[in-house]
């Protein structure tokens, strides 16, 4: 599909990616600021995040225990 990004180069925008890490949007910001997150600016100045990096990042976060919800069965 034109026009259309691949997989591998998916952005998302400061608001996805903290929505995944479950932290503010101005905390990825200042992420990016500090070099721990990658961020590319688009032409109109907003920063915008690869998704493969991000979700490489969240693979190496543990899990609280407490927070994975047990199966039902």
């Amino acid at each position: 599909m034109a026009g259309r990004l691949p997989e591998a180069d998916e952005l998302l925008t400061p608001a996805e990616v903290a929505a995944l890490f479950r932290v503010d949007p101005k905390t990825v910001t200042r992420w990016a600021k500090a070099g721990k997150l990658t961020s590319i600016r688009t032409l109109g100045g907003h920063r915008r995040y690869r998704a493969a990096e991000v979700r490489s990042l969240l693979g190496e976060i543990p899990v609280p225990r407490d927070a994975v919800e047990p199966l039902e069965g």
